[in-house]
């Protein structure tokens, strides 16, 4: 038994066996994500942010195409709506999200360059840091923002339940049933559970992010 929930024994077994087999490499991503907020530059974690206000309802690699377009058209930092609708070819809600993008551009500015990590340094919590960034900037809900705190090295104890999350949470009797949206509340308590799932099976919360989302889409990415 486990916190109200039964999980059957071969359930662990088989993610600790899938945990074996890319444990190194999910541990250089989660590094190389570190490395992001200790020598990235503000455009780089801008970057980051721009791809977690695509990914709602939407492919993670079809995403990063768009977001490498961007980049490489020199777009990303100085361009208008319509120019960036032009290259999210494939993403959901494309208008509404470009408009979210020159948002977060204008939000982030000062003088002219990107500045988010005086933004983020303020707080001394993580978890304090997502609450601001779901109140302040548009198209980012506990989701997105702990997909992009986690993106940039921060995000250690924080969950991204998307589907891939979700189903396995589901099988795994820690959830009755996949949300179709969220509350605050239901979205902390799953993630609770999450972090207690990880620790009962000796896994940080952020490996099992990956290692999950490695077992539905077969890689380790973003």
């Amino acid at each position: 038994m486990y916190s109200g929930f039964t999980i059957e024994k071969k359930n662990i077994e088989e993610i600790k066996k899938i945990y074996r087999v890319v444990q190194n490499e999910i541990v250089s991503r989660l590094d190389e994500f570190k490395e992001i907020w200790k020598d990235g530059s503000e455009e780089t974690i801008f970057v980051e942010l721009v791809f977690c206000i695509l990914t709602p309802q939407s492919r993670a690699r079809l995403c990063w195409t768009a977001v490498e377009n961007l980049m490489n058209k020199k777009l990303l930092l100085r361009s208008d709506k319509n120019q960036i609708i032009g290259e999210l070819k494939g993403v959901r809600f494309k208008y509404k999200k470009a408009e979210y993008i020159v948002e977060a551009r204008r939000q982030f500015s000062i003088d002219g360059k990107i500045a988010i990590k005086p933004r983020i340094d303020q707080f001394t919590e993580v978890h304090d840091a997502r609450e601001w960034l779901i109140e302040n900037v548009k198209g980012i809900g506990y989701k997105e923002a702990s997909h992009f705190l986690r993106n940039i090295g921060l995000g250690g104890n924080l969950a991204i339940l998307d589907r891939h999350i979700l189903k396995n949470l589901n099988s795994f009797g820690l959830i009755d049933k996949i949300p179709g949206s969220f509350l605050r509340e239901s979205y902390l308590e799953i993630e609770r559970k999450m972090r207690e799932f990880a620790e009962k099976i000796n896994i940080p919360t952020d490996q099992l992010d990956l290692l999950l989302w490695y077992k539905e889409a077969g890689e380790i990415f973003k």
